[in-house]
């Protein structure tokens, strides 16, 4: 491999068991959407994660919309959600024509705080405006704070969806990330720990509600000889083609899971020592997924900008952690609760962290190209030319 060549943050990670279930559906002639792989997929994973059901969807967006849907969330009802995660997360409250209220990250996961959560929930029973949801979203890999949030949701008796597209292959308390809401989303998009090229799994121990996403998910068509609608449908079922190449994935998920906390490994090594660079604290068991990266500017003089800059000048791709909800144009309006008074966890996240490359397949000679590069900014504050 040239030593210029492009380096993706993360890209897919295909084996040699993903042909064998592609080519049974090519040689059955399965290509339609459903089929034997599709139910297969559904029963594999919800096994695989210890959950009674699953449904196999086109994304993990259309997923966290079929359980809102479930959960009968519609027009002005209000549903809190992590500030702190990529927009899919919370258009879906939008598809329903609800308000989403916003809840800032806690220090030592990154996810979705307890302690701002408490105060958003108090101040809704006070004015007579409890959720109607709470969509909780685990991110880089890594569970929030389940326990606390379970705890403060049941008292309330609010239903929790839990977005762990970026966690699969994660746990918290020995219990798989994904399976401590009524609901949990899980995503298959190309750049996640397995791919199914675009997918997505929505998984409960309500089977009856299960059956009803199925059922929403290809156009509502009512069981007559011909077609028959009484209710509003989506197209967001998965392939019985890409269902395959799930199947495969799945099959090989410790192993992508140990690959990149391997990954992450190498950089702690790399970077330990260096004064004012910090990673994602582990809290249960994390997969990995990316490898974030902070730099305090006050002690480094470094700026996540500097260094993303710096990686794609090397043909090196890299990101910035994810912009909180709360300070997009799109959601501004609408209401946000801070970690505490005086802190808000997520914009500082923002500005201090970068997601580095940490794919799976990821070479030690690539990830040492990478450390090189950062350690080469950090120590002169600058972009690296070539």
């Amino acid at each position: 491999m040239n030593k210029n060549s492009k380096i993706f943050l993360s890209p897919p990670h295909i084996g040699e068991e993903e042909k064998q279930f592609v080519q049974e559906a090519f040689d059955s002639n399965w290509i339609a959407p459903l089929g034997p792989n599709v139910d297969a997929f559904e029963q594999e994973l919800a096994q695989k994660v210890g959950s009674k059901g699953a449904a196999a969807l086109s994304s993990g967006t259309a997923a966290i919309h079929l359980a809102l849907r479930l959960l009968g969330v519609g027009r002005g009802d209000r549903v809190f959600c992590s500030t702190f995660t990529f927009v899919a997360s919370a258009n879906p409250i939008l598809y329903q024509e609800a308000e989403p209220v916003f809840i800032d990250s806690e220090p030592t996961t990154w996810n979705m705080s307890p302690q701002a959560l408490e105060r958003a929930l108090n101040d809704a029973k006070r004015n007579n405006r409890l959720p109607k949801a709470v969509i909780v979203v685990n991110l880089y890999g890594q569970s929030a704070r389940m326990d606390e949030i379970l705890e403060l949701c049941s008292y309330y008796k609010i239903p929790v969806i839990e977005d762990a597209a970026e966690s699969l292959g994660a746990s918290y308390a020995n219990k798989a990330s994904g399976t401590f809401g009524y609901f949990g989303v899980y995503s298959f998009n190309g750049n996640k720990i397995i791919t199914t090229s675009g997918g997505g799994m929505l998984v409960s121990d309500d089977l009856d509600a299960l059956k009803k996403a199925r059922f929403w998910a290809t156009q509502a068509r009512d069981p007559f000889p011909y077609y028959h609608h009484s209710e509003v449908g989506f197209n967001y079922r998965m392939s019985n083609v890409l269902a395959g190449i799930g199947r495969g994935q799945l099959r090989a998920l410790e192993n992508r899971v140990q690959a990149r906390r391997n990954v992450f490994n190498n950089y702690f090594e790399a970077f330990k020592g260096m004064e004012g660079v910090s990673f994602m604290p582990e809290v249960g068991f994390s997969t990995r997924w990316l490898t974030t990266v902070c730099f305090d500017f006050e002690i480094t003089g470094v700026k996540p900008k500097m260094v993303i800059d710096a990686l794609e000048k090397e043909n090196i791709e890299s990101r910035h952690l994810w912009k909180p909800l709360h300070t997009q144009p799109l959601f501004q309006k609408h209401e946000f609760y801070a970690h505490s008074d005086n802190v808000v966890v997520s914009e500082a996240l923002f500005e201090q962290g970068i997601c580095l490359p940490s794919g799976s397949s990821l070479t030690k000679e690539e990830q040492d190209r990478i450390i090189d590069i950062v350690k080469e900014v950090v120590k002169n504050k600058k972009i690296v030319s070539k």
